[in-house]
């Protein structure tokens, strides 16, 4: 990755204070998607990451994995397969396999599925998504994939450095580099 994409990454980011009564801030992201520099390079730089590896796809939980996942397929030149979460406003009609994530950093319970006929037993599965705090997503999607999963490519790995190592997380950024 450039370091201009990195210094586009970090002054397109925002922290938004919530207010009296709340003791955190939480992540905008939206600047990232407006800006079409980082749009054009964002593929390419979480490709890189695991190029080497050879993924034969990508997949990318719900909401915002679904746009930075095809970034990187595209890049990578294989395909992209959705990861849904359970409960959401649509019924899917066709054979998914599913898994229990981990609670997240909100402390959330969470199920992603996937279309069972869009992953072979010779895949080579690389997740992609913006954002790793826990590593929960990754650690189901790397349960649900087995031998598949490759890791996982991040825009922010926030991660503890055991996690990150366990699930084969890489980020581009850290939480460090977008302290408020």
């Amino acid at each position: 990755m450039t370091d201009d994409l990195r210094d586009l990454l970090r002054s397109a980011f925002r922290w938004t204070d919530l207010g009296p009564g709340h003791d955190y801030m939480v992540s905008d992201r939206s600047g990232w998607w407006r800006d079409p520099r980082i749009l054009d390079g964002l593929g390419t730089a979480l490709a890189d990451l695991f190029r080497n590896d050879r993924p034969t796809v990508v997949v990318s939980p719900e909401v915002t994995g679904f746009m930075v996942g095809p970034l990187v397929a595209r890049a990578l030149g294989v395909g992209f397969v959705e990861a849904y979460r359970a409960g959401a406003r649509r019924a899917i009609a066709e054979p998914m396999i599913w898994v229990d994530v981990p609670t997240d950093h909100r402390g959330d319970v969470q199920r992603l599925g996937v279309r069972e006929r869009l992953l072979g037993p010779g895949d080579r599965v690389l997740v992609v998504d913006d954002w790793a705090a826990t590593g929960a997503q990754a650690r189901g999607l790397r349960e649900l994939l087995g031998s598949r999963y490759l890791g996982a490519a991040v825009i922010v790995d926030e991660c503890p450095p055991e996690v990150s190592a366990e699930l084969a997380i890489r980020g581009l950024l850290t939480g460090m580099d977008l302290d408020p």
